[in-house]
This record gives structure tokens, C-alpha cells and sequence, in this order.
């Protein structure tokens, strides 16, 4: 949750370059200061009404995260602040999600697969010293060093008090639980879960009845079901997922019926990445999607992956009042937000993902 930031609201979208106090886009664009991060009195609030305390609430989703490389260094030499500036943003938010691509491990075997992440507990620590209040481990990353590292992923999970970390179970009831959490009287619900598996990985990385693993939203129904069940006891449903294919900037058709028919379920916001690329954000009928949210502590490798930001929603329990893109760059594997005409470039740029994502400002 967030302590206090500056944000300047444009209307356009992406990211691009230099820090920045925050640009934005939103459905109803503002120039809005940060909400406060502190939970206000727990209040009554009626799930039917679909305002639920009628307190507004912003939530920030940040897209690919993890420790290799510089970013280890950066992690063992200051973890507080590793994360870099984007942090500001990310505490600016009353939550933050991000998406942890990695496993979270000392020891275990390294899956057969080209790339293997793998960071030690002190990420967690890091992360929530950025502002984050929850991260996904559902996705193709988060099993990479196989039954053993997944074993020391769930025992640092099961540590913290807030359950921190989902996507990731030793069954599948724990991999799709979802983060909760009451924010100014209103209910949140947050579930995580991925579409992308390698192949050759789906069958032992699946969480299931008998058998730890991830959180798989190839198992529509049963994402659905744990959508619906959260639409029961929550003012707000959040779903994050591991979606799309790599280097595209428009969502594919799998992302888009995903989309729709979990927002069909009862799902408010949808969100997630994959690509390594920003896709389009914006509005699906009554709720928020953004298809990619690119890398966001992580190698850029070019300058398409360098392009990032953080997508920020205000909503009142069902109602999403305004959502907007704070843009950024990575450079060295760390983020940044954007200032002036390159905030107002990589809006404009973000804006423009809209078309092929099929969705409405």
C-alpha cells in the first residue's frame, strides 16, 4: 500500500525514456492525487449495491518482475530500494500487484527450458518494501527450478501473513485462492492464474486435487468458478493473469474470449502480460482490461521491451470510475517513469494499443 506521490495526468499512453511524475490516461482523464494507503474503519458494505462502501480505491498492476543479472546485485546490495524510482508510483496506489517471474529459491533442480529464473526470499522483502501487496508466481517462470525450488517457494508464501504470493499452491484450492484484502470498507479479491505453460511442462507444473503446481487458467471453468465464488463475498474482483504471445502488441483471440467471459463471470478488472510488450488497456463493457503490461523490473533487451509503465484503476466497489497509464523506461533492467514530451510520446503510443485490443477509453 502507498505512502504519497505526485501524479500528472495526461491522455494519451506509454512509456519511453526519463523519470517522470506520472502521466496517465484514464476513462474519465483527471489529474488525481493518490489515494491515501491506509485502509480506512471497516465499514458494512453491501456486495448487491455494487458500490460496496462507496469509497473509492486505486489499485496499481505492474507487469514482469525479477531478479537476475543487475538486478540481483541491485537486490543484495540494497533491497529497500531496489526496485528503483517507479517505487513512488507503485506506494502511490491503496494496492499493488505485481507479476514475480520467477521461483523463489536457493536450491531445487533447473527445469530443461532455455531460460530458468530463480531469486531468494529477500526478493519478497524487497517487493514490499517497493509498495507491492501482492505478486502472481502463476506463470511460466514461477516452477523453474522444479519440485524442490517449488517446495521452498511455497514455504517462504505460507510465511507471510497476508498471502502475499498467489498463483501458487501445494494443491490446486491454494493455488487459486486470492489475495484479500479491505481497503476503505471495500472487498478485494485478487486471483491469479496463467494461460502460458511450456508444452512439455503443462502436466507437472498444473496444480491439481493431488499435485503442487500453478494456478492454470487453461482450466476455464475452474478460473470461472473461482471468479464467481469471489463475486459473492467481494466488492471488487480482480483476475491477473499469464496471457499472449511473446513480442505481440495486439492480444490474441484466446486473451480476448478469456477476457470476456471472465468479465461474463463477474470479474471487475482483468489484467496481466506475458509478451514482454505492452498490449492495449481500457474498457471491456462495465470493467478494465489491459491485455499486456510489458516488462517492468526485468532486461529489456530492446527497445520495445524497454517500453513500461504502471496501469492504475480507481473504482467504487463494481463502478471503474478511471483507470490511466503512468508510462515509463527501463534502462539496465530497472524502470523509471517518464517526464514531458516522452511521457506524452509513450502515452500517445499506449493510446494507440487500443484499437486492436478491441477496447473503448
Amino acid at each position: 500500500m502507498a505512502i504519497a506521490c505526485l501524479v500528472v495526468a495526461y491522455l494519451a499512453g506509454r512509456p519511453d525514456d526519463e523519470p517522470q511524475s506520472a502521466a496517465t490516461q484514464g476513462g474519465t482523464p483527471t489529474t488525481a492525487e493518490p489515494t491515501s494507503s491506509e485502509p480506512a474503519e471497516s465499514t458494512t458494505t453491501t456486495v448487491a449495491d455494487g458500490l460496496g462502501s462507496g469509497e473509492a480505491i486505486t489499485i496499481a498492476f505492474a507487469g514482469d518482475i525479477n531478479f537476475e543479472g543487475s538486478n540481483r546485485v541491485r537486490l543484495d546490495n540494497d533491497p529497500a530500494n531496489a526496485v528503483g524510482p517507479f517505487a513512488e508510483v507503485i506506494r502511490g496506489a491503496d494496492l499493488a500487484v505485481g507479476n514475480l517471474e520467477t521461483a523463489i529459491a536457493t536450491d531445487g533442480s533447473r527445469a530443461s527450458k532455455q531460460f530458468a529464473f530463480r531469486a531468494p526470499p529477500a526478493a519478497v522483502d524487497s517487493l514490499r518494501a517497493a509498495g507491492f501487496d501482492a505478486v502472481s508466481m502463476a506463470n511460466n517462470h514461477g516452477l523453474d527450478y522444479g519440485p524442490g525450488g517449488l517446495e521452498e517457494t511455497l514455504a517462504v508464501a505460507r510465511a507471510q501473513p497476508d498471502h502475499f504470493i498467489i498463483g501458487i499452491g501445494g494443491e490446486e484450492d491454494e493455488a487459486f485462492a486470492p489475495f484479500t484484502a479491505e481497503v476503505k470498507g471495500q472487498r478485494i479479491s485478487v486471483i491469479g492464474a496463467t494461460q502460458v505453460l511450456d508444452s512439455s511442462l503443462i502436466q507437472a507444473w498444473t496444480a491439481t486435487a493431488d499435485q503442487g503446481g500453478l494456478a492454470s487458467a487453461k482450466r476455464v471453468d475452474r478460473l470461472v468458478e473461482e471468479v464467481r465464488a469471489a463475486r459473492e463475498t467481494s466488492d471488487t474482483v480482480v483476475v491477473f493473469l499469464h496471457w499472449g504471445v511473446e513480442k505481440e502488441t495486439c492480444p490474441t483471440g484466446d486473451q480476448q474470449t478469456l477476457a470476456d467471459t471472465l468479465v461474463e463471470a463477474g470479474a471487475d478488472i482483468v489484467v496481466g502480460g506475458h509478451a514482454h510488450r505492452l498490449q492495449g488497456g481500457g474498457r471491456l463493457g462495465a470493467a478494465a482490461v489491459h491485455y499486456g503490461l510489458g516488462n517492468f523490473f526485468f532486461k529489456e533487451n530492446s527497445a520495445e521491451g524497454a517500453r513500461t509503465g504502471v496501469f492504475e484503476v480507481t473504482i467504487t466497489g463494481r463502478r471503474v470510475d478511471t483507470y490511466r497509464w503512468v508510462p515509463g523506461r527501463i534502462s539496465n533492467s530497472v524502470p523509471a517513469p517518464l517526464t514531458g514530451d516522452d511521457a506524452a510520446n509513450e502515452l500517445a503510443y499506449w493510446q494507440g494499443l487500443q484499437g486492436c485490443a478491441a477496447l473503448t477509453p
